[in-house]
């Protein structure tokens, strides 16, 4: 395949355990140092598109993949979506790479990125990026987070309306005008509604009870990053065990990842470099994908061979 800027891209497909399949798209030369690039719960690969690209272009060799049960990659048929699992598989495509991967994740993809390399799952990492997460995260934002994801679980009678809830909860982003790109992030079911395109079952924890998605918010399962809530005390140990070059990119108008939880990764991870992108929310390469891809293209720069 080839995308809008001449740039090959080769599909990969990984089998990272019994019956489960990992997506990625691969760019850039053969030979470049690889970027391993993971999306936020809720999102696919396509949501590195334009960062993907930019890196590729640069000379880097940048695999974007679907997080299980997200995308084209499969669902786990034992319904797993614990940290490790999500951390696990992203090893897993890291080692398919080859070389020293630098881990680039986003809200769930950064957790995964954490626990990966800070747990030495990843032992070949050559550096950390972590996009808008960290193990303090504010409660406000993971309920808008949790209320977004869980608010239409019969979908959208239409892309229009997909659109709209996009930019309802998007309120600093121009309303979607290309409908047709977000055929990426939800699908059509047989009786021509669209739904996200993710597992239902992710918006539960691996050992929460099937329970009704309305009930009060207190009572609700974890939702991607309200999983880091209950396992802070495991990240915060990761963070302290990362050595290796490490970014965080939060976005300003962020309500998930505030300036003390940024803080304290800097406190946790004393190298961590930190790059502040204005006018972006939580979704900050989304936002503003300039800024976003000059501060990761300065630190890569930057990292030592």
């Amino acid at each position: 395949m080839v995308d809008g800027d001449g740039t090959t891209i080769e599909r990969l497909e990984l089998e990272t355990a019994p019956g489960l399949t990992i997506v990625a798209d691969v760019q850039g030369p053969a030979d470049g140092p690889p970027v391993l690039l993971l999306h936020g719960g809720g999102q696919t690969r396509h949501a590195w598109g334009g960062t993907a690209g930019a890196l590729a272009r640069a000379g880097w060799r940048t695999a974007s993949m679907d997080m299980r049960g997200h995308g084209e990659s499969s669902w786990a048929p034992d319904g797993s979506y614990a940290i490790e699992a999500f951390a696990t598989d992203a090893a897993q495509v890291a080692d398919r790479l080859g070389g020293r991967p630098v881990f680039v994740g986003a809200s769930l993809g950064g957790i995964a990125s954490l626990v990966a390399v800070g747990e030495g799952l990843a032992p070949t990492a050559r550096a950390v990026v972590l996009v808008d997460v960290a193990p303090r995260i504010s409660q406000k934002g993971v309920d808008r987070i949790t209320d977004f994801m869980l608010a239409r679980p019969d979908g959208f009678a239409s892309l229009d309306e997909v659109a709209d809830a996009v930019a309802a909860y998007n309120l600093h982003r121009p309303r979607p005008t290309d409908l047709d790109g977000l055929r990426r992030n939800v699908r059509q079911r047989d009786d021509g509604r669209w739904i996200w395109h993710w597992d239902p079952r992710f918006l539960k924890s691996h050992d929460a009870v099937d329970e009704p998605a309305d009930r009060p918010r207190g009572d609700r399962p974890p939702v991607d990053e309200p999983r880091v809530l209950g396992y802070e005390e495991r990240l915060r140990d990761a963070a302290r065990a990362l050595t290796v070059p490490t970014l965080l990119v939060r976005g300003a108008r962020s309500d998930l990842l505030e300036e003390d939880g940024a803080a304290d990764l800097q406190e946790l991870v004393p190298h961590a470099r930190y790059a502040r992108v204005d006018g972006a929310g939580h979704m900050v390469a989304g936002d503003r994908n300039d800024a976003f891809n000059q501060a990761i293209e300065d630190f890569l720069t930057d990292l030592p061979d």
